[in-house]
Order: C-alpha cells, then sequence, then structure tokens
C-alpha cells in the first residue's frame, strides 16, 4: 500500500516537472525569435553607416584602379565664330556634316541686321569621336575664322565615384531585400521598407548623373556663329547711259513744253486782267511824267 502511494507521489511530481520543462521552453523560444527580429531591424538600421564606410573602401580601390586606366571622360565644348561668303548655303553644308557624323542640332536661329548683313547660329551636338574632324571641316567652309575657343572638363573622377557610391547602394538594397522577406512583424516590415524605399530614391539619384556625364562626354556641344556681310551687286540696267540721256532729254522736253503751254493759257486766259492792269499803270506813269515836266 504505501509503494502504491510512494509510486502515485513520484509519478504526479515527474509530470508536474515535465510541464514545467515545456513551459520554459515556449517561453525561451518566442525571447529567441523576438530576439532574432529585434538584430534583423537592428541590422537595417546599420545598413545606412555600414554603406558610408563601404562607399569610402570601394571608393578607394576604384581609384587605384582608375590611375591604371588610359581611357578619360572629358566633357569638350567649342565655340566658333566665323565670316562666310553666303550664309544659306554654308549652314546648308554644316547640316549636312552634322548630319554625316551622326550629331543633331539642339537650336539654329538666323538674325538680319541690316540689308545686306545677317548674322546665323547654330548649336550643336556632335559624336565624341568627330569632334576635331567637326571643327576642321567647320572652319574650312569659313571665309574668316574670327574666334576659336575649345575647352574639356575631365569628370572621370567623378564618375568613378558614383559608380563605387552605386554599388555600394545596390548591395545595402540587396541586404534590405533579404532581411524583408525574413521579418514577420508588421512594424519590422514598415521599418525595413522606409529603409529600402530612401536606398532605391539614392540610387535612382546616382544612376541620373551617371546617365548626365555619359551624354555629356559621348557627344560635344559646338556652337557656331556665322557672320554674312555682303557686297551689294552691280545692277547693269541701272548703268545704260544712253538710255538714262534720252529719259532725262525727253524729261526736259516735256517740262519745257509743259512750261510754255502754261504760260500761254496764264496769258491768255487772264488777258482782261493784264490789259486793265498795264493801262492803269501807263495812266499813273502819264501823270508823274506830266507833273514833273510843269515842275
Amino acid at each position: 500500500m504505501n509503494s502504491a502511494v510512494h509510486f502515485i507521489i513520484l509519478l504526479s511530481i515527474a509530470i508536474f516537472l515535465t510541464a514545467c520543462s515545456n513551459n520554459s521552453t515556449d517561453i525561451s523560444n518566442e525571447k529567441a525569435e523576438d530576439q532574432r527580429s529585434g538584430a534583423m531591424v537592428h541590422e537595417s538600421e546599420m545598413n545606412m553607416d555600414n554603406a558610408v564606410e563601404n562607399d569610402a573602401v570601394e571608393e578607394k580601390a576604384l581609384e587605384q584602379t582608375d590611375e591604371l586606366t588610359s581611357d578619360r571622360m572629358i566633357i569638350h565644348q567649342a565655340q566658333l565664330q566665323i565670316n562666310v561668303k553666303d550664309l544659306d548655303q554654308t549652314q546648308l553644308n554644316i547640316e549636312k556634316k552634322v548630319k554625316e557624323y551622326g550629331g543633331y542640332i539642339v537650336e539654329s536661329n538666323v538674325y538680319r541686321n541690316h540689308e545686306s548683313s545677317r548674322t546665323g547660329e547654330l548649336v550643336i551636338r556632335i559624336p565624341e569621336n568627330h569632334f576635331q574632324v567637326f571643327l576642321n571641316d567647320t572652319e574650312a567652309e569659313a571665309a574668316n575664322v574670327l574666334e576659336r575657343n575649345v575647352t574639356g572638363q575631365d569628370v572621370t573622377e567623378q564618375y568613378v565615384d558614383l559608380e563605387s557610391r552605386l554599388k555600394s547602394k545596390r548591395k545595402v538594397e540587396e541586404r534590405l531585400l533579404d532581411f524583408m522577406d525574413s521579418a514577420k512583424k508588421t512594424e519590422d516590415l514598415l521599418k525595413i521598407s522606409n529603409d529600402l524605399s530612401k536606398v532605391q530614391e539614392e540610387i535612382e539619384v546616382i544612376v541620373g548623373k551617371m546617365k548626365y556625364l555619359e551624354n555629356q562626354t559621348s557627344f560635344s556641344t559646338i556652337t557656331i556663329v556665322l557672320y554674312e556681310d555682303r557686297i551689294p551687286e552691280i545692277d547693269s540696267k541701272n548703268l545704260n547711259t544712253w538710255e538714262k540721256v534720252k529719259k532725262q532729254f525727253a524729261a526736259s522736253t516735256n517740262f519745257l513744253l509743259a512750261a510754255g503751254s502754261g504760260l500761254v493759257v496764264f496769258l491768255i486766259g487772264n488777258l482782261p486782267v493784264i490789259m486793265l492792269f498795264l493801262v492803269i499803270v501807263l495812266v499813273i506813269y502819264m501823270f508823274f511824267k506830266r507833273r514833273n515836266t510843269r515842275g
């Protein structure tokens, strides 16, 4: 009897201890899960700081690589001011060359200063590998080159820096995407999503700057100002002296005939008035003459 009681007591104690052990295991698992989620969020928060450090390391590595690279990224710009004999024909020849070299015209304007002078302006984008050849071809079209200004801006280091930053941001983006896939809590997902959105915006900005530099270095910008000063052409028709003499003689004759005709019309038409005027003048003359004779 006593043995049975002892057995029941021992069995009860064993069951109780087993239940407590299972409960402790569940609590430990929940704590471990919370720690893992917290670690993911913490790591996502540290990504931005780590990205800055990675940027610096990768930038140095790329700078060392760039020193061994012979290709440089140069933004070329040129300004030409030239005198031309025929603005329309010269502009047409330049446009043909632009098309031949695979370039394009950004802006084209023509201004008339006065009757015998015009000014044209062309803003052209030409592939970098045809830059110098195109300048030489344009100068060959000129009667006189007034000004030639060529500048170049080396943006190789700027591009390498952007490329380094882009690689670093891409890695951060990949980590955040991995964390988002493994995150279970809503608040963790929101936090990671915000960090991911910021990184992706930064990536878009960097990519935009890189594309701009690539475009500027692959095509050069050339501004051409064309001045046309035309000498008025001699009109041979206006130099026919004999024709001018005949016209002037006819004009003079017509003038004299018109003047004579007008005088005759005036005298005949106003004859009564003229006669009366002459009579009055004659009477006055006779009166003063007799007076002087008596005196």
